[in-house]
C-alpha cells in the first residue's frame, strides 16, 4: 500500500491519513519547538479533515491562532484545531468524568470528537463517591454507540459505567489523585483489572486516542 506523507527533515507528516484510515495525525506539542510545530500543523493543513495540535501551552496556541487563519484554541482542553468536521455524523458518544480535575482531559476527547464530526454528550463530576449522580443519566447512557470514561484517583468509574451500558467503554486513566496515585499508575492498574468485560483502556491522559477510538467505533 503506498501511504503519502512529506518530508520535512525533523519530521514526516501524513496530510492524508484522514482518507486512508479515517482520522487525522495529531501534532504532540511537547518536545517540539515551536517553529517545528507550526511548520507541521501548515503542511497538516494541506490534507483533508481536521488538523489537531494537543497540549499546546498557552504561548504557542496564540502563535498558532495568530499564523493561521481559522485555527481555534480550546483552553481547557490544551487544543488548536482547524478544519474541523462541521456536519455532525455518527452515532452518539458521551463523555464521562469521575470529577472536576479530571475535565482537562475529557475536554481533549470531547473536543476532538467534535473536530472529527461527533456531538459527545457531557457528564462531568459523576464519580463512584456520589454513584447516584451517575445513575440519573442511565437512560441517556443505554442510547450510545460508545462511552469514554475518565477518571483519576482510584479509577472504579469505567468500571461501574460498563455494568449498565450496553457498549464499548473506553477507559482514560488521568493523573489526579494523592501521592500512592502515582501519577495515574493507580488508576491505570484497576482499569486494566475492570471485570466488566465492554471495557478496554488507553494511556494515561490519553484523550485524543479515546476520541478517536469512541469516532471509529460511532461510525
Amino acid at each position: 500500500m503506498k501511504v503519502v506523507y512529506n518530508d520535512l527533515g525533523f519530521a514526516k507528516p501524513e496530510p492524508h491519513r484522514m482518507r486512508r484510515q479515517g482520522f487525522p495525525e495529531a501534532i504532540f506539542c511537547p518536545g517540539k519547538s515551536d517553529e517545528q510545530i507550526l511548520s507541521i500543523f501548515r503542511n497538516l493543513l494541506t490534507g483533508r479533515g481536521p488538523v489537531i495540535a494537543t497540549r499546546a501551552p498557552e504561548k504557542l496556541a496564540q502563535e498558532l491562532v495568530s499564523a493561521i487563519t481559522g485555527a481555534v484554541w480550546h483552553r481547557t482542553a490544551r487544543l488548536v484545531v482547524s478544519k474541523p468536521i462541521l456536519r455532525r455524523n455518527g452515532r452518539p458518544v458521551a463523555v464521562v468524568t469521575g470529577g472536576t480535575a479530571d475535565i482537562p482531559v475529557a475536554e481533549e476527547a470531547a473536543v476532538s470528537l467534535e473536530a472529527l464530526g461527533r456531538a459527545p454528550t457531557r457528564l462531568y463530576d459523576v464519580g463512584v463517591a456520589g454513584l447516584h449522580r451517575l445513575l440519573r443519566h442511565e437512560n441517556a447512557l443505554s442510547r450510545m454507540a460508545a462511552v469514554i470514561v475518565c477518571a483519576g484517583m482510584d479509577g472504579a468509574l469505567p468500571s461501574v459505567v460498563g455494568g449498565v451500558v450496553k457498549c464499548p467503554v473506553i477507559a482514560v486513566p488521568t493523573s489526579v489523585g494523592y501521592g500512592v496515585h502515582l501519577g495515574g499508575v493507580a488508576s491505570l492498574l484497576t482499569m486494566l483489572n475492570s471485570c466488566a468485560a465492554n471495557v478496554s483502556v488507553v494511556n494515561i491522559d490519553n484523550g485524543f486516542g479515546a476520541a478517536v477510538i469512541a469516532s471509529l467505533i460511532s461510525r
